[in-house]
């Protein structure tokens, strides 16, 4: 078994512990300027980033009966058990009475929905030329008009060219990002897209990047003015991941090992960051965000792990038929001649 890269691990870490404060502030941002900013600052990258991991390790999925069921069992089934878990937790403790709807997912597992649906195009992607371009116009497309809550669509296209692009670079590309001059140009970078986020946030222009709203949403701007708006949008989100990958650390730490378990962080931290707000929960904004990376933490350890595995990355061995024996094809000059002996044929 290969070793795993720390760098990415860290990266898959980091980015999962920003989702769950992001989540965490989000009672905070109605009131408050300085929560509104930093979550809009923190979605300006966070998400971006893991999709663009997610395509990095998809760049050899081939569609070979192994891969997909690896795709089975570490993608679909966990969504169709946790879009289950959620519906009734929503309902018993949120007090909606909201049905069950596979094809209209819960909060956050739309996300995981999307990484199924962006690894089946995943062959797509191998073979086109310039495939990041065609995402791009793909997204682009995609938010002039709503496509409606099946799938998560809005999201899903929109969302495409971060995992495209995580498919077509290579690891010389990212290598190239911890150049000591790149690095501190990357800190320059994420302080000018938190003031991007803070206009942005003041400006009512949070959904840009939602990755979520149709050009309907924005009918008071005219269609040049707000396709340059999610073109900078993209382009800031582009920039803002970038300068995030420059500066995580590649090197191992003692937390390295976390990033092995972000999907367990991902899928179990809403029961607890909504149940808080359910209960009425309310200890500050900095005590929030103190108690939501130490909560990320502990869902990415092996104990949780551990006990979760059965429903997050399950086995599912019964599932699946043994392999096919290889098929044995007669060498040329004893296959019959399906259509005559004509050799233009």
């Amino acid at each position: 078994m290969a070793a795993r890269d720390a760098y990415l691990d860290n990266v898959k870490l980091v980015a999962i512990v920003l989702v769950v404060v992001a989540h965490a502030w989000t009672p905070y941002t109605p009131d408050s300027e300085l929560a509104k900013t930093l979550y809009l600052f923190v979605f300006t990258f966070h998400m971006p980033a893991f999709i663009f991991v997610a395509g990095y390790f998809t760049r050899s999925w081939d569609g070979q009966p192994r891969r997909v069921k690896r795709l089975i069992t570490r993608v679909l089934v966990p969504y169709l058990v946790f879009e289950a878990a959620y519906t009734r937790f929503f309902n018993t403790a949120g007090g909606r009475d909201e049905a069950l709807s596979l094809l209209d997912p819960w909060w956050a597992t739309w996300f995981v929905l999307a990484l199924f649906l962006w690894r089946l195009s995943a062959p797509v992607w191998r073979v086109l030329r310039r495939p990041v371009p065609i995402a791009v116009a793909i997204s682009l497309l995609a938010s002039l008009q709503p496509l409606g809550p099946a799938l998560d669509l809005d999201r899903v296209l929109q969302l495409l060219p971060f995992f495209v692009l995580g498919m077509a670079v290579r690891r010389e590309h990212l290598d190239l990002l911890h150049r000591r001059a790149v690095r501190v140009a990357a800190a320059g970078v994420l302080a000018a897209a938190l003031v991007v986020a803070g206009y942005a946030s003041t400006r009512g222009m949070t959904e840009f990047f939602f990755w979520r709203s149709p050009r309907g949403h924005f009918d008071q701007l005219g269609f040049a003015q707000w396709l340059g708006l999610r073109v900078g949008a993209l382009a800031c989100a582009v920039a803002a991941t970038a300068a995030f990958l420059a500066l995580v650390p590649r090197r191992r730490s003692r937390l390295t090992a976390l990033g092995e378990g972000t999907m367990y962080a991902y899928l179990l931290h809403g029961f607890v960051v909504k149940g808080a707000v359910f209960a009425g929960v309310h200890i500050g904004f900095a005590a929030t965000t103190v108690a939501a990376a130490l909560l990320a933490l502990g869902l990415c350890s092996r104990p949780v792990r551990r006990v979760f595995r059965g429903v997050v990355e399950p086995e599912l061995r019964w599932l699946f038929r043994r392999p096919p024996p290889p098929l044995e094809l007669d060498p040329p000059e004893r296959r019959p001649a399906l259509l005559g002996s004509n050799p233009s044929l």
